[in-house]
């Protein structure tokens, strides 16, 4: 049945690629490694019996570490520039979800405002404690984030954002054996140039931007710029609250930047980002609790439909800020380039989190926690004929402290202190090699070798009783060679066909947040990933179009998998539970209809299955679902142009997405042991989401140019559930819900120079 099924994906691909090569126009006579130069992608070069207009932007991207025409690089990457983002409404990491094949972004787990969780071809990892890893690796500039406590998202000069589905082992490292998103900025120009934005929207939003390029001095360029955005939050609380409402946005995000050309084959750039929020979480409603039942207060206790009040008496806020440092050094030789690139960040973060949705003193939880990372990285990328290479090698440590002290059962149970210090060091040494063998045959290949660390100490007191002895301390390493094969094929200057073998790991660590010294101790293993894709790029109407697809098989063993315990203090642990794999179809298109009209659709088909899933035992893969990955993810957009006039332009767009129901959490299915969840409580149902935005954009005052939008989010005003909290059964089966907000609207005014 397995072979089935893929078979049935990679039949489809093929299909598909033989209908675009017998329907495709003739191409034009062009050397294939055309194609690798972004300068002269066949997506810019219509006929010439065509309007030039009518072609479809060329899309560079630096997936591979170089820069490449998107249809040049073999494997699956989505791209969305500056233009795009703002069409699409996109300002928060939450705004991704669905922006890609095999994407699901939703906010992260506890209702927190200033970070996310990725789930990338049902690759995921579910609690965003500090000391867990994440399955998509988040880069910005090429410096990887280690954590999801930073809306890297928010910075007012991003350029374009990529995404790049499968393991990324050779290039990335480690942890991207979903994918990477990376994260590009604009560099300075050295010409006064700027863009003032402001805007108001619903529930009180005001957003205010505003981005520099200053006057070169000399050979040194320098950018500034700045972000603050307010809004109230949507669900009201009551007057004995001490938060006036839930989901409420105070963030302030600044940035300078200076690049320094030394010579003409040196460039020296150094960036600093500031990030400040003063938010409050999202409303945490309940919606089932056998215990809170008893009370009998309907509508503010228990309720299914999404509530725009809540009663509540914790201690409910989010507080955030980050210093981000990063240095880039160029050195162009005669062969190829050394690059080095250095970055250092800092993130203070507390929370007070209200964990019932009730009046009752039932669960709260107050969090503080530091965290600071490092990385040096060493690059050596070039060209020589036929041969392409990038090596590097790379240095990773991150430190962090957390203190959460928790209250449960009317104060019957108070967890304090709560502490854990975590730590981390990873090496590595990795090569990439692309060989071109003629104009149509092109292999690549590429292996990494790392190296990690971790360690961890615990201290936890329950009522003045010792859980965890402080002192209780663990330290092990792991190594782990991550592969990749690439074999691909220019059919000719509009058609690549190719077949990408990869493998990746998620980091081993410790259960920095258990309950017992025997737990905090044993270590879980590192994750690994092996995955086989076939895909197929196309441009086509001459450069009016372009239509991607691939197939992807993948295989992961050592499982790491959440365990939640309710033994007292609310916690998640992680056990290699076995074996897994999935499989899935992916499709891209954009198309430009005529000089007034584009639109673009990226869909996914995903399944997946346990293999072996150990509990206590027994192999209870048959009755686990399969968590965050959703069977059909669909994106639709689409732009017109509906005025042109002398002095402007007007147009209208609109951003469907569509997620198939996925089950939230790896439960069972049917009820086998009445002590764990069931999987089907916190099933996330079918959702789509329909946003539009309609704008008087290019209007010109001499050398100033300008922009009036309005914009509209969840249209429909469609309610549903992006993300849960289950307790369990030992809890009562307390189970909160976070929902997604209701419709906004408002206007933004744009100014550019």
């Amino acid at each position: 049945m397995k072979r089935r099924a893929l078979s049935w994906q990679i039949g489809m691909l093929l299909a598909a690629t033989s209908g675009i090569m017998v329907t495709a126009p003739p191409s034009r006579a062009q050397d294939a490694s055309d194609a690798q130069n972004p300068q002269d992608a066949p997506t810019t070069q219509p006929p010439a019996n065509k309007s030039k207009a009518k072609t479809l932007k060329a899309m560079v991207v630096t997936a591979e570490r170089r820069e490449q025409n998107i249809q040049a690089v073999p494997l699956t990457v989505s791209a969305m520039d500056q233009v795009e983002l703002n069409r699409r409404g996109i300002t928060s990491v939450a705004d991704l979800n669905a922006i890609a094949p095999g994407l699901v972004v939703i906010p992260e787990t506890g209702g927190y405002t200033t970070g996310a969780q990725f789930s990338l071809r049902g690759q995921f990892v579910g609690n965003p404690a500090m000391y867990w890893d994440s399955t998509t690796g988040v880069y910005v500039n090429g410096v990887y984030f280690g954590k999801s406590k930073v809306d890297v998202f928010s910075l007012p000069d991003l350029e374009r954002i990529e995404v790049l589905n499968g393991p990324q082992g050779t290039l990335y490292g480690r942890n991207t054996i979903g994918g990477a998103v990376n994260i590009v900025t604009q560099k300075p120009s050295g010409v006064f140039t700027g863009t003032a934005q402001a805007g108001i929207g619903r529930y009180g939003e005001h957003t205010e931007m505003l981005r520099m390029d200053l006057p070169a001095l000399g050979k040194l360029k320098v950018s500034v710029g700045g972000r603050a955005k307010n809004q109230d939050g949507w669900v009201k609380t009551t007057s004995g609250s001490s938060a006036g409402s839930l989901g409420k946005i105070d963030t302030r995000d600044a940035y300078a930047d200076f690049l320094l050309d030394a010579t003409d084959n040196l460039s020296i750039e150094y960036r600093y980002d500031f990030s400040n929020a003063h938010n409050t979480p999202a409303f945490g409603q309940t919606v089932h609790s056998d215990i809170l039942k008893v009370f009998h207060i309907p509508g503010i206790i228990v309720n299914q439909d999404r509530q725009t009040h809540a009663s509540i008496d914790a201690p409910v806020y989010e507080n955030l800020r980050t210093d981000a440092n990063a240095l880039h050094v160029d050195w162009k030789l005669g062969v190829g380039t050394i690059k080095y690139i250095g970055a250092h960040s800092e993130t203070h973060y507390n929370n007070g989190l209200e964990l019932d949705g009730s009046p009752i003193n039932f669960a709260q939880s107050q969090e503080t926690n530091r965290y600071r990372e490092t990385s040096h990285e060493l690059q050596y990328v070039g060209s020589v004929g036929n041969w392409n290479w990038v090596t590097g090698l790379y240095y990773f440590e991150d430190k962090g402290f957390n203190a959460d002290p928790q209250e449960y059962f009317f104060g019957a149970a108070v967890f304090d202190p709560n502490l854990y210090w975590y730590g981390s060091r990873s090496r590595a040494a990795y090569g990439q090699v692309e060989y071109k063998l003629n104009d149509q045959w092109t292999i690549t290949a590429g292996l990494r070798r790392t190296l990690d660390q971790k360690n961890v100490s615990r201290f936890m007191q329950a009522g003045g009783y010792t859980l965890v002895p402080r002192g209780t301390e663990a330290s092990a390493g792991w190594g782990s060679t991550t592969p990749m094969l690439n074999i691909s094929y220019q059919m000719d200057p509009n058609h690549l066909l190719y077949a990408r073998y990869a493998e990746g790991f998620l980091s081993g660590g410790f259960n920095a947040e258990a309950q017992t010294a025997s737990q905090v101790t044993s270590p879980y293993k590192p994750e690994k990933a092996k995955t086989l894709e076939f895909g197929s790029k196309n441009t086509l109407l001459g450069g009016a179009m372009r239509l991607n697809a691939d197939v992807f098989y993948n295989r992961t063993t050592n499982l790491q998998q959440i365990v939640f315990t309710a033994q007292g203090a609310a916690a998640s642990n992680v056990l290699n539970v076995g074996r897994s794999h999935t499989y899935g179809f992916e499709g891209q298109l954009q198309w430009r209809a005529t000089n007034d009209f584009d639109m673009g659709l990226n869909y996914s088909y995903m399944k997946g299955k346990f293999d072996k899933y150990m509990q206590l035992g027994k192999n209870i893969a048959n009755n686990q679902s399969y968590a965050m990955l959703p069977r059909h993810i669909l994106s639709l957009t689409a732009h017109d142009v509906l005025l042109r006039t002398s002095n402007g332009t007007l147009g209208a767009s609109l951003d469907y997405r569509f997620t198939s129901g996925y089950y939230r959490y790896t439960y069972q299915k049917v009820v086998v042991n009445p002590a764990q969840a069931v999987a089907g409580n916190t099933r996330i149902k079918a959702e789509g989401i329909l946003n539009g935005r309609i704008a008087f954009s290019d209007m010109q005052w001499g050398k100033v140019s300008g922009e009036v939008a309005l914009w509209v989010n969840n249209i429909t005003n469609k309610s549903h559930i992006d993300n849960y909290i289950d307790f369990g059964p030992g809890f009562g089966n307390l189970r909160l819900a976070y929902y997604n907000m209701p419709r906004t609207y408002g206007v933004t005014v744009r100014v550019d120079w």
